[in-house]
């Protein structure tokens, strides 16, 4: 009954889920009680749009083939997850625990730091036990993130396929001679639109597993390191955790994250028929993906400590007596709390 009522207001239920996830991002972090519970509301929201995106998955199941073209991302994980259970419940394991480390991060350091050093070690050495037997059983192709299917559905086309009552009858011509009918057009406003769902590219057409290459050598090396280094630079933080503006810590996670991904560049160039150019749509994405990922090291460690903090503050500190500004004031405040205090608030693995 629950699962019905999700599919058929599919539209209703997103738009409540982001209105709630925006809300905890702006409720103050600053004060002991409300950080818990707002990370807590976070973390069960997360949780609950997972188990949504479940239910949302088997209706679209039920709806006509080329009603939506999936993504390349979905495909290939969509693959792996009805093929092997087992990458399914690695991948689900690995997503539970990214929805949550922060929560566990927050409730271990109220009884210490080093209750919550070991919480932290153990959560990234959990995750990274999970992806390096996610790379074993795809057959040591490179992991994407996240690992299990995104929500890719337009709530109208099913909520009309589920309710066709609830769409307008659409004018169907039936062929005299063979009796066959044919789909009715669009509106000429949405030709365009219609036309791109119906163009099939040459990765469309490509089994799902073929998405990303297979890796070896060099580039398999590169992506166990990238896989590891969350767990090496946690253990290098809570060694030298008493001097919070100490590079060492910094200089290893950084270094060790930059070393794999030129390493898998340089493998995709000798691997890979016409090199960085030639890998696919959905390796690219994954690249500048984590990409984008390295600039988070601007708001880590002594990176954080010497540099971008001192910066952040001085810029808090001018915006705090403006009218209006003041409350991006607080909200830099907010996150700089969080950064400040919790090794997860800035993770991207």
């Amino acid at each position: 009954m629950y699962g019905d009522f999700i599919t058929k207001n599919a539209g209703a239920v997103s738009q409540i889920e982001s209105a709630l996830r925006s809300l905890t991002y702006i409720v103050p972090a600053r004060f002991k009680d409300v950080e818990l519970a707002s990370e807590s509301l976070h973390s069960g929201i997360q949780i609950l749009s997972l188990y949504h995106d479940s239910l949302l998955a088997r209706a679209v199941t039920k709806m006509p083939p080329g009603v939506q073209k999936p993504s390349p991302h979905n495909r290939y994980t969509k693959f792996w997850t009805q093929k092997s259970p087992g990458y399914k419940k690695l991948a689900l394991i690995v997503t539970m625990i990214q929805y949550t480390e922060l929560l566990w991060e927050m409730s271990a350091k109220r009884r210490g730091q080093k209750m919550r050093w070991r919480a932290v070690i153990v959560l990234e050495g959990i995750k990274a036990i999970c992806r390096l037997l996610l790379l074993r059983l795809t057959n040591s192709r490179p992991l994407l993130t996240p690992p299990l299917p995104e929500r890719e559905i337009d709530p109208q086309a099913l909520e009309e396929t589920l309710d066709p009552e609830s769409s307008p009858p659409e004018e169907i011509w039936k062929m005299p001679r063979t009796g066959l009918s044919l789909p009715s057009l669009p509106a000429t406003n949405q030709i365009s639109q219609y036309l791109l769902t119906k163009v099939l590219t040459a990765e469309d057409i490509k089994p799902p597993s073929q998405l990303l290459h297979r890796i070896r050598g060099t580039g398999y090396y590169a992506e166990v390191l990238y896989i590891i280094r969350p767990v090496i630079y946690a253990l290098a933080m809570k060694k030298w955790a008493q001097d919070k503006k100490s590079w060492r810590p910094w200089l290893i996670g950084f270094s060790l994250e930059y070393a794999a991904r030129q390493l898998s560049k340089r493998d995709f160039e000798m691997n890979v028929p016409g090199g960085m150019k030639g890998l696919t749509a959905l390796e690219r994405e994954e690249m500048n993906r984590r990409a984008w990922g390295m600039g988070w090291w601007g708001v880590r460690g002594a990176f954080y400590e010497n540099v971008t903090g001192p910066w952040l503050k001085a810029i808090s500190t001018k915006l705090a007596d403006k009218p209006a500004l003041n409350l991006v004031s607080g909200l830099l405040d907010d996150y700089q709390y969080l950064w400040d205090n919790y090794y997860f608030s800035t993770a991207t693995l």
